[in-house]
């Protein structure tokens, strides 16, 4: 692999810059963070920084309607959009490397001047209800929400990204001109840009199109406090729909980001659930005919995270499906289940070459470098990464398997067509 790296620079509002220069590339993406999202907003106005997101695309000082935001992005042959998480928003463009400076102009001119028309607004109000309506009809993307309900039951972290329809009419302008005042500061920001371009330049057009961006709120950063939750027993939640298949996400309570056993809890997850050739692949699909998808994943959040596996299966064979793939959480823990060293040199490879092939996409890697910014405050390299996972070993893949594996840890989400939720409880015990 070329080495790559980020070139950092603070600007004077605390905006940090991360250039990550590709030489060889003639595209260029900028992408620009703010570490707010979902879990920083108050039960009231459930929903604002996904609202906030669609907002700045309605337009902005200089381009005052959607319909010319879009018109000067197709202008230079770019793609642009954004997305929200519980945790940060981002709005990124990609284009032509010589057309940089037009990428920032748009993008500084969308997040720090929005206009937010009281009409857009309203009209904004119908889209998303039709978007959770979407979601809500979707049960495979909706899964997963109902499982964050379940294991953050308690936290800001168990309310839904978009919020509820009762939240997301009752929102008002000056609930944005609050929102933008508390988080959309420089202290928050972050501006990444990977591909043709040298670190000179993004730190010029940072400077003269993000440098007069508030450093912090004048009452102080707005932000939630860290969690503790708590490891509560085996618990289930059951979202009653009538479906011609059942879904369901089968996990638990794990680390916070950037724990020091990232790399373990990714292999962890690659051997159990990741690829065609993975254990709950061919136990539950393979082997049984159980599912159709199963896939298993770790999701981290700056104070906590989890392990857990989503599987979409024939509503008759749920219990079935259930209990094998328990039998492979905690034959691994027990070492019942050895991992051998050709399925532990397998998983490693299979990380390292989906990371490989994803730096190949300048938008993916100022998501590789911009989220460990974002979260930790420094990066690592690809090739740290790398060498990282190369030096994991069976033992301490063990370890987490046994700290993880247990059931007062143990969370099971389903959507499907059942009314007994203690049938459910009756398995996991």
């Amino acid at each position: 692999m070329i080495p790559m790296k980020a070139v950092k620079k603070v600007l004077s509002n605390a905006i940090r810059i991360l250039t990550i220069p590709m030489p060889s590339y003639e595209s260029v993406t900028l992408s620009v963070w703010v570490n707010t999202g979902s879990r920083d907003e108050s039960e009231k106005v459930s929903g604002i920084s996904h609202f906030l997101e669609h907002m700045t695309f309605k337009g902005s000082k200089k381009r005052p309607s959607a319909k010319a935001i879009s018109e000067v992005v197709d202008s230079i042959g770019g793609e642009f959009n954004a997305g929200t998480s519980k945790e940060w928003t981002d709005f990124y463009i990609k284009a032509r490397w010589g057309v940089l400076e037009t990428a920032f102009d748009i993008l500084a001119d969308m997040i720090i001047n929005p206009i937010l028309p009281a009409s857009e607004i309203e009209k904004e109000k119908g889209v998303i209800i039709e978007e959770i309506r979407m979601y809500e009809d979707t049960p495979v993307l909706r899964i997963g929400e109902i499982f964050e309900q379940l294991i953050f039951t308690g936290s800001p972290l168990a309310r839904d990204i978009i919020g509820t329809e009762l939240t997301v009419k009752s929102v008002k302008r000056n609930d944005f001109l609050r929102y933008r005042k508390d988080h959309y500061v420089g202290e928050s920001t972050i501006i990444t840009v990977s591909g043709g371009v040298g670190s000179k330049k993004v730190e010029e057009l940072a400077e003269k199109y993000f440098g007069k961006l508030p450093a912090s709120p004048a009452g102080g950063q707005n932000s939630q406090p860290s969690l503790k939750l708590r490891p509560t027993g085996a618990r289930v939640k059951l979202h009653s729909k009538k479906k011609e298949q059942a879904h369901l996400v089968l996990g638990f309570l794990g680390n916070k980001y950037g724990s020091r056993q990232r790399y373990q809890e990714a292999l962890l997850a690659t051997i159990l659930g990741s690829g065609m050739s993975s254990r709950m692949f061919l136990e539950v699909r393979e082997k049984r005919g159980l599912a159709y998808a199963i896939r298993t994943s770790v999701d981290h959040y700056q104070d906590t995270g989890y392990l857990a596996t989503y599987a979409g299966v024939d509503p008759k064979k749920i219990d079935e499906a259930v209990k094998v793939m328990l039998n492979q959480y905690y034959g691994i823990s027990s070492k019942e289940l050895r991992i051998t060293s050709q399925e532990l040199k397998k998983a490693k490879e299979f990380i390292k070459g989906h990371l490989a092939l994803s730096l190949e996409d300048t938008k993916d890697v100022n998501s590789f470098f911009g989220i460990e910014e974002l979260m930790l405050g420094s990066v690592k390299t690809p090739q740290e990464v790398m060498a990282e996972i190369d030096n994991v070993t069976q033992e301490e893949i063990y370890e987490v398997a046994q700290k993880f594996f247990k059931p007062e840890r143990l969370n099971l989400a389903i959507i499907g067509p059942y009314d007994d939720q203690a049938r459910f409880e009756r398995i996991l015990k």
